[in-house]
């Protein structure tokens, strides 16, 4: 159950068209859900404003249909998983029409609440990307915060070896409320994007880059290092962190 469920619920007590024993029963209904691999959250989005999300990798299609089944027969919200394969994502989807599948950014959402207009209270939420290799992660990013109804926009391949392209692509930066900025490499545009423009930014380290990059090691400490004031760091390849933590970040300023 999110936000938007529980404030109608009570909101149907306050004008006698609920009971309150309708609305104790309607909320016992969504404990968490056990099965035998797993104990499904319900009224995490309720809680913290951040859905309980199933993390795909390792699980097998079995428990990944099995978690399905439950989340979207009791929770309200959007319902997300990551880190699926294209096999996996096809099982889900052949059971469950109503679930999407984003191949690059390796996501399936049912119930995306996206923002319905361009004038939203949210403000808007900007991913960057250094590189075309980087995208994926910046589509892990830009997916989650747009399920969970932000006004979201790209800005891909943008690196510091051409910089020119980012002060192409600025205006966009100006008009976003937090910046996602994905890199690899030596992970050097968070700091020059937080040089540039008063958003917060947030940084998202890449596993793209060459063997002295170690995974990802070399963006996230260069990241991590950053002489640039306002840019927080999330985990190598973590784009559905920071996508969780901008939507936030909108959602508590416009309240």
């Amino acid at each position: 159950m999110d936000h938007k469920n529980l404030s109608e619920l009570l909101e149907k007590v306050k004008t006698e068209k609920c009971s309150v024993d309708e609305a104790v029963a309607k909320l016992q209904h969504d404990p968490p859900s056990t099965l035998d691999f797993a104990c499904l959250d319900h009224h995490r989005q309720a809680r913290t404003g951040v859905p309980e999300v199933i993390y795909g990798e390792n699980k097998s299609e079995d428990q990944l249909l099995g978690i399905f089944e439950k989340m979207l027969n009791h929770s309200g919200g959007v319902v997300m998983a990551t880190r699926i394969d294209q096999k996996k994502a096809d099982a889900v989807c052949e059971t469950f029409p109503a679930v999407l599948y984003y191949k690059e950014a390796r996501m399936l959402v049912a119930r995306e609440q996206v923002c319905p207009s361009e004038e939203s209270e949210n403000g808007l939420i900007a991913v960057v990307s250094a590189g075309t290799s980087d995208i994926p992660v910046a589509e892990e990013a830009l997916v989650t915060a747009r399920s969970m109804g932000n006004r979201v926009k790209a800005v891909y391949d943008v690196g510091v070896a051409g910089i020119h392209r980012l002060y192409a692509r600025q205006q966009i930066l100006h008009e976003a409320a937090v910046l996602v900025v994905v890199a690899g490499m030596e992970g050097a545009l968070p700091s020059v994007v937080g040089g540039l423009f008063d958003k917060p930014v947030i940084a998202v380290p890449t596993s793209v880059g060459y063997g002295t990059g170690f995974g990802g090691i070399a963006a996230l400490l260069g990241m991590l290092n950053s002489c640039a004031p306002g840019v927080a760091v999330v985990n190598i390849d973590n784009g559905f962190g920071a996508g969780c933590l901008a939507s936030l970040i909108v959602r508590n300023s416009a309240s």
